[in-house]
């Protein structure tokens, strides 16, 4: 089985690029009202509604970037990939394509080993810490507060605001390493099924979308088939069930 099957590859692509469009826009409308037009104190309820969206949509920033490293935005067009990726990145947290892409090469080369540059063998807590270390440079440690005292000078007596921007992706960065790198690789909890060290969760689907794209609930379909786009996850292990027929 192909990582493409059952699509054409026009309808493949236009599929990809309207659901990152709506993504991207959703962050968009959403960052922009929370900044200059969101009144938390009148109406805490929609603060809290929109701060929880945008942590999601964050999270999905950053899966249509893992999209975009493997060539499954735009299949056979390395440079929109690059392009795609670079700019969600920067809309994420400034963090860089080509040391993100790297990285990422190398985690799906060594998955699970000493090699691998999301892998720790301790803890969550030390493990998040090495995760953060290996994408959160010194480029992102500029970039970052010029960003941040840039929006305040613009909002003025709004500044405090800006939080709805970085808050936001240190949460998403804590929701896609538990879901989409430590309960998938974590040691000890049960037996991989293969090489790739990777396991998934087994949840419903709409909980695998809300926790990380699918990314959890289809880690391990995920390495077997890396340029599949996150939404297909789901139906990429129905067709291998099918194709393996039932069990005798």
């Amino acid at each position: 089985m192909t990582d493409q099957t059952h699509h054409r590859p026009d309808t493949l692509t236009a599929t990809n690029l309207a659901l990152a469009g709506g993504i991207v826009l959703a962050w968009l409308a959403l960052h922009v009202h929370a900044l200059w037009f969101l009144d938390a104190a009148a109406h805490p309820v929609i603060a809290a509604l929109n701060f929880l969206a945008l942590t999601w949509l964050s999270v999905g920033l950053f899966i249509i970037a893992h999209d975009a490293m493997h060539g499954a935005v735009v299949p056979g067009r390395p440079s929109a990939n690059a392009a795609i990726g670079s700019l969600v990145l920067w809309l994420y947290a400034g963090f860089s394509w080509r040391k993100m892409i790297v990285k990422h090469m190398a985690h799906h080369r060594h998955a699970g080993t000493d090699d691998d540059p999301d892998f720790d063998h301790g803890g969550p807590v030390r493990w998040y810490a090495r995760f953060i270390g290996t994408y959160f440079g010194w480029r992102e440690g500029l970039i970052l507060p010029v960003i941040v005292t840039t929006y305040a000078l613009i909002l003025g007596d709004r500044w405090m605001y800006v939080v709805f921007w970085p808050l936001p992706s240190i949460l998403a960065s804590m929701q896609l390493f538990v879901f989409g790198t430590w309960l998938p690789h974590r040691p000890g909890h049960d037996h991989f099924p293969d090489r790739h060290n990777a396991r998934s969760s087994r949840i419903s689907d709409p909980l695998s979308l809300l926790t990380c794209f699918h990314f959890g609930g289809y880690h391990h379909e995920h390495h077997l088939h890396p340029t599949v786009p996150w939404w297909r996850l789901p139906s990429t292990r129905k067709t291998v069930t099918d194709m393996k027929g039932p069990r005798p």
